[in-house]
């Protein structure tokens, strides 16, 4: 049997019901035994009596009564393959005690799905832990075969505050694409709306004139700003785009609606012998790789703590690097957010 302890609310822990705070504290007890010792005062915040949904907030004390002695089962040992946990962990771009960003690597789900066990993002997200009781949290995502920046947040309250900051597109997001041809005009507005073209557990989406958006069953609105900063000989260009809304394959669709495919794309025609938009195609052979060449660049961001500014930027993969500078192009010649000043 324990002694009586007072315990401090802290940093990132506050913002959450009392049962489920006393419960990562000390996970052997009962929903039932925490409503007992409420029920009787003998569990108190700042002193005072409390019920199960109370919220507390970082610097309150929490005043626990004896508990009986129970053994702890031991931690489970993680189920990560140690390839895996050491990519995850290589993956990290940077990290405070808040937030956790990744350079998601090409071909990791973010999330998971039939048959992917625990090779996704979410489940590698213990070798993330750093310390902390508790594995880091999704905020966003991105596509498998996506790769670049990935936020995920280090409590729960940090994770309300970024979701929110993204849910308000209090965010700034600049992707980097490997497009077929040259699009002109060389930078625009793209206003196509998206609704589902494909069947049961199939994403692929199918652009709507924007006249046509509220008479279509499913449709949503969507908005991508692009940028042409570079090209090689009418064949390939580098496009940078800013998602101004946020939906499903929103830039592979865009891109291809324009007759410029992103490279490697086999969804939305980047990998077709023939791309009707512009007459030549996109699958140019060669040396350069069939893998889709999107990659999230740069993020920048509101801190939800220290309310500072958060500029993030992710080196290319290799195939995508590889494809750079094969054509060329130089990762300098592009401006950190080219859109800044059309705001």
């Amino acid at each position: 049997m324990s002694g009586v302890q007072t315990l401090i609310v802290g940093e990132g822990e506050g913002d959450q019901r009392l049962d489920r705070w006393l419960r990562k504290r000390f996970p052997h007890l009962t929903q039932g035994a925490i409503e007992k010792m409420l029920r009787k005062g003998e569990l108190r915040v700042d002193g005072a009596r409390a019920i199960s949904s109370t919220r507390v907030a970082e610097g309150q004390t929490v005043r626990v009564p004896p508990l009986p002695d129970i053994d702890q089962p031991a931690p489970p040992a993680s189920r990560l393959a140690r390839g895996d946990e050491a990519m995850i962990q290589a993956a990290v771009l940077w990290k405070d005690e808040h937030i956790i960003a990744l350079n998601k690597p090409p071909g990791l789900p973010s999330q998971g799905g039939s048959g992917q066990g625990d090779r996704h993002v979410d489940g590698l997200a213990p070798a993330l832990m750093f310390g902390y009781k508790e594995p880091p949290k999704l905020v966003h995502r991105l596509d498998k075969d996506t790769s670049g920046i990935l936020l995920l947040a280090r409590t729960d309250r940090v994770a309300r505050g970024l979701s929110e900051a993204l849910r308000h597109r209090n965010v700034r997001k600049i992707y980097w694409a490997a497009v077929a041809g040259v699009p002109y005009p060389r930078a625009g507005t793209i206003k196509f709306g998206l609704v589902k073209e494909g069947g049961r557990g199939d994403e692929k989406m199918r652009c709507i004139h924007p006249r046509e958006v509220d008479a279509t069953p499913g449709a949503k609105r969507a908005v991508t700003e692009f940028l042409t900063v570079e090209n090689a000989g009418g064949r390939l260009s580098w496009v940078a785009m800013q998602p101004v809304t946020g939906r499903t394959h929103q830039l592979r669709a865009h891109m291809a609606e324009l007759g410029h495919p992103i490279l490697g794309d086999g969804k939305y025609g980047g990998s077709a012998q023939e791309n009707l938009g512009d007459g030549w195609g996109a699958g140019i052979g060669g040396d350069l790789s069939r893998r889709l060449h999107l990659h999230a660049r740069t993020l920048i961001i509101e801190h939800p703590i220290t309310k500072a500014m958060l500029t993030l930027t992710a080196p290319l993969p290799a195939h995508m690097k590889s494809t750079w500078d094969f054509l060329g192009w130089d990762e300098k010649d592009a401006l950190l957010d080219p859109f800044e000043d059309r705001e």
